[in-house]
């Protein structure tokens, strides 16, 4: 069987983010620590790819919300099911956060992950922080829908 040669496209952009922190229950930036380095326990997901297709994810974004100690974000992607069972999960990469000052004269730092992921119809990428933070941060995906 010939491999594919043709290149493939996603039909249309995708950016997504998540919108609560699992941890609080409320809107919100992510605050709250997961230590589990096996993608169980609460976590934030921040894409999830089309249903039938499957999607593309270019880069993952993370902005402070404001005043945060150092922490490390951690990505993990899962299979579409239940992230309580460790076998639908995998770490996948981190990140480190360092400790920003909230600002009002200056930008706040913001790290990028660059993935360039394929992912199959239905999965997830979710997120966690390693240690409890006071204002939280802000997680968003860059990518597309196939």
């Amino acid at each position: 069987m010939a491999a594919n040669i043709d290149p493939i496209f996603t039909k249309a952009g995708d950016i997504q983010w998540g919108a609560t922190d699992g941890n609080a229950g409320s809107a919100g930036p992510l605050k709250t620590a997961n230590t589990a380095k096996d993608g169980t326990g609460t976590v934030l997901t921040i894409f999830t790819s089309d249903a039938t297709n499957g999607g593309f994810v270019q880069k993952v974004r993370w902005r402070p919300a404001g005043t945060n100690t150092a922490t490390v974000g951690r990505l993990f992607i899962n299979n579409g099911s239940t992230n309580a069972t460790l076998a639908n999960n995998v770490f996948y990469d981190d990140i480190t956060l360092a400790a920003v000052t909230n600002s009002e004269v200056a930008a706040q730092v913001m790290q990028e992950q660059v993935l360039n992921l394929a992912l199959p119809a239905g999965y997830k990428l979710n997120v966690t922080i390693g240690t409890t933070v006071a204002a939280g941060w802000n997680v968003s995906c860059v990518g597309g829908k196939y």
